[in-house]
């Protein structure tokens, strides 16, 4: 976090948190109150201070002051870049992950990476880029059949290449996820906790 905003959170430790305010979309973009932040200097300002609490909320850190984030799907949302032959991943935070420890796919086709800094969904504008390291049991590239397979229960088994590790891809419901990666998509106050 910046250090202003560590030297706020000591200075003032008991401001009220703010709930359903801020909001986080599946492309990694932040809203407030409905209306999508463009100024890319308050972007980065959340995204510097962006964390969870031991509850599985995640917040902005403003200053002295939580502002808790709705989330539409999952904590982070990973863009993918393509570099020396291999795919990077960054947050829509701008933090890179560095090693894929699960890949999963859920019932829309979206794919969602529990990686060293935590889980997110491929921005769909990404998938494509992503696709190319997606192969079947034999080792080809994946295509609509092998997907179809997978989504409807059959025994095809997909994999992500990732380095020189090859992940098992496994189907799971979106409505699963939070419960799976102990995060909440909307927070409350906790009871007796007070609020702006």
């Amino acid at each position: 976090m910046d250090e202003n905003v560590l030297k706020a959170i000591a200075k003032w430790p008991n401001v009220p948190a703010v709930y359903g305010w801020l909001s986080l979309d599946r492309r990694g973009q932040w809203y407030i109150k409905g209306d999508r932040i463009t100024n890319a200097l308050v972007n980065g300002f959340i995204g510097r201070n962006y964390a969870a609490d031991a509850l599985g909320r995640w917040f902005f850190q403003n200053g002295p002051q939580r502002v808790y984030v709705r989330l539409e799907y999952t904590p982070y949302v990973f863009f993918a870049e393509h570099a020396d032959g291999q795919h990077a991943l960054t947050t829509h935070t701008g933090v890179p992950a560095n090693q894929i420890r699960e890949a999963l796919i859920d019932e829309n086709g979206a794919l969602v990476l529990r990686t060293d800094i935590g889980v997110g969904v491929v921005c769909d504008r990404d998938l494509p880029m992503l696709a190319e390291a997606l192969m079947n049991d034999s080792g080809r590239p994946v295509d609509d059949s092998d997907m179809a397979n997978l989504l409807q229960g059959g025994e095809q088994r997909l994999y992500l290449a990732s380095g020189i590790h090859r992940l098992l891809v496994t189907v799971a419901a979106s409505s699963e996820l939070p419960r799976r990666f102990a995060y909440q998509t909307d927070p409350r106050p906790a009871p007796g906790e007070p609020e702006c």
